[in-house]
């Protein structure tokens, strides 16, 4: 049996890309530095040459202009992938986001399908300040007509993709940026993630952790701690927020009676308040202990090291919460 293949969650998003620009002539990959740059975070590094300027597009500086063109490509029967730098530059194509990619389909009783993907950068850790840090998938989850996706893991990096492209409707991918350089196995025989499931990453029996992208790496690592002191949490991938699949989380919580969320998004507003929500609603008297949630601070991601770590979710505040919830009364 052949070993499974180990890359960094950038390549296997290069992977996917190359896999799918060679699955179907209509899929072709737009944005800023995409081409001759190799990619921002160098993801697209080497398509220019593999597959030439008109299947990997390199845009100016208006996301509102080609996130308008990728809804018109898809409208006119292409598969346009469509990446932008980083998410908080998405805001600038809310419109064509929100009022076009997600309405039209709903809007056209059904005659019009968008399939299109949208690839953007998210979160922070790497001292990029607040115009490059924040993290605003929660706030494209609110959107129905919109799918919202986060890998957090190299083998859902992988293969993530191909599953978007296969849905006629927009989707929405957010790769964090503190994740690129994260190195794991690929499992074999694998084609595609299934975009409507989380999964349970860690099996455990004292408490529930449910996170995604890069709270889910430090969930485990707080999993991993905790496992020495005796306690065994069960760590839970969101990795699809809308839609979000609570009904995972909710039959944890019945074996575990603990829940905490960690997510890197602000907590007002949050997918961790809307998760935390749902499971008070759905599983009020499974519970043993009030759900806790460790969010970032609610400021602006700051540029300097010491604050930038001090206003986003660490492996230290996930066990300390944990603790908090087992504490026997």
């Amino acid at each position: 049996m052949s070993a499974p293949d180990r890359m960094t969650y950038r390549e296997a998003c290069r992977q996917a890309l190359r896999e799918a620009l060679q699955a179907d002539p209509r899929v072709f990959l737009m944005g800023e530095d995409v081409g001759k740059y190799g990619g921002c975070y160098a993801v697209t590094k080497g398509l220019l040459e593999e597959f030439g300027p008109q299947r990997i597009v390199d845009t100016p500086l208006a996301e509102n202009g080609f996130v308008g063109m990728g809804v018109g490509a898809a409208l006119a029967g292409l598969r346009p992938i469509v990446e932008i730098m980083t998410c908080n530059f998405s805001l600038l194509a809310l419109d064509q986001i929100v009022n076009n990619a997600a309405s039209i389909p709903h809007m056209s009783g059904g005659q019009f399908a968008i399939p299109l993907v949208i690839r953007m950068a998210t979160g922070a850790g790497r001292q990029l300040a607040a115009q490059h840090s924040h993290s605003f998938e929660g706030w494209y989850a609110h959107i129905p007509g919109l799918k919202v996706a986060a890998p957090g893991t190299v083998q859902d990096a992988r293969f993530m993709l191909a599953a978007a492209l296969a849905d006629p409707n927009p989707v929405l991918l957010f790769e964090h940026i503190g994740l690129y350089a994260m190195e794991d196995e690929v499992e074999l025989g694998i084609d595609r993630v299934d975009l409507s499931r989380a999964r349970v990453r860690r099996p455990g029996r004292d408490v529930t952790i449910a996170s995604y992208g890069a709270g889910l790496q430090k969930s485990l690592a707080a999993a991993q701690r905790l496992a020495q002191e005796g306690v065994e949490a069960e760590v839970i991938d969101l990795r699809v927020l809308r839609p979000l699949d609570d009904e995972t989380v909710a039959a944890s919580v019945a074996r575990t009676h603990r829940c905490v969320i960690v997510d890197e998004g602000w907590r007002s507003g949050s997918i961790s308040a809307e998760l935390a929500a749902r499971l008070t609603e759905g599983r009020f008297y499974e519970l043993d202990a009030p759900i806790r949630r460790v969010c970032s601070r609610e400021v602006p991601v700051p540029y300097a090291a010491h604050l930038e770590e001090a206003a986003l979710p660490q492996v230290q505040q996930v066990i300390d919460v944990v603790r908090g919830l087992l504490v026997k009364v």
